[in-house]
C-alpha cells in the first residue's frame, strides 16, 4: 500500500490512525533516509497511546521505554554493527511482549523480526511530502490496511 502525506499535519493524522490499530505486542518498523522523518511517525503514534514524555530518536540508548496505555518500546538500531548486538540487547523482551514496540532502520535486523509486523518505508518527495510504503503481515496489518483504504 502506498500513502502520500503532504504535511506534517498530514503525518499526525496517519500517525493516530497507526496508532489506533495497533495493540498488545504489535512491532512496527520503520526504514528510510535520516531525517525522513521515522522519529516524528513514532511521536504521533506514541500519543495515540498516551505517552506523555517527549519521543527523542533513542539512537545511543538503541531502546526507550515510556508508559501509556500499554508499554511503548522505542528502537532505533542504526548504530548496530550486527544481530548478535541485538541479542545481546535481550531485543525479544520487548518484542514479544505486551507493549507495542517501534523499530527504526528495521532492515538491520530483518532476521529476527517477527514475521507478523508493518513495515513502513518512508521516501522523501520534498521539505513536506513524504511517500509511505506500507506493507506487513498479520491482523494488525490487516486491520491497518482496511482503515487506511477508507482515506
Amino acid at each position: 500500500m502506498e500513502i502520500m502525506v503532504n504535511s506534517l499535519k498530514d503525518t499526525e493524522q496517519l500517525g493516530k490512525i497507526i496508532g489506533r490499530c495497533l495493540g498488545k505486542g504489535d512491532v512496527l518498523c520503520l526504514d528510510g533516509d535520516l531525517g525522513v522523518g521515522k522519529t516524528a511517525m513514532t511521536q504521533f503514534i506514541a500519543k495515540e497511546f498516551g505517552v506523555k514524555e517527549y519521543i527523542t530518536s533513542p539512537t545511543f540508548n538503541i531502546i526507550k521505554e515510556y508508559e501509556g496505555c500499554l508499554p511503548f518500546y522505542h528502537m532505533d538500531v542504526y548504530r548496530l554493527d550486527s544481530i548478535d548486538d541485538m541479542c545481546d540487547l535481550g531485543y525479544e523482551e520487548y518484542i514479544y511482549s505486551e507493549g507495542v514496540t517501534v523499530i527504526e532502520w528495521s532492515k538491520k535486523i530483518e532476521g529476527i523480526l517477527p514475521e507478523e509486523r508493518i513495515n513502513i518505508e518512508i521516501k522523501r518527495i520534498d521539505d513536506d511530502r513524504r511517500v509511505l510504503y506500507i506493507c506487513g503481515n498479520g491482523k494488525t496489518y490487516d486491520k491497518l490496511v482496511r482503515e487506511l483504504s477508507k482515506l
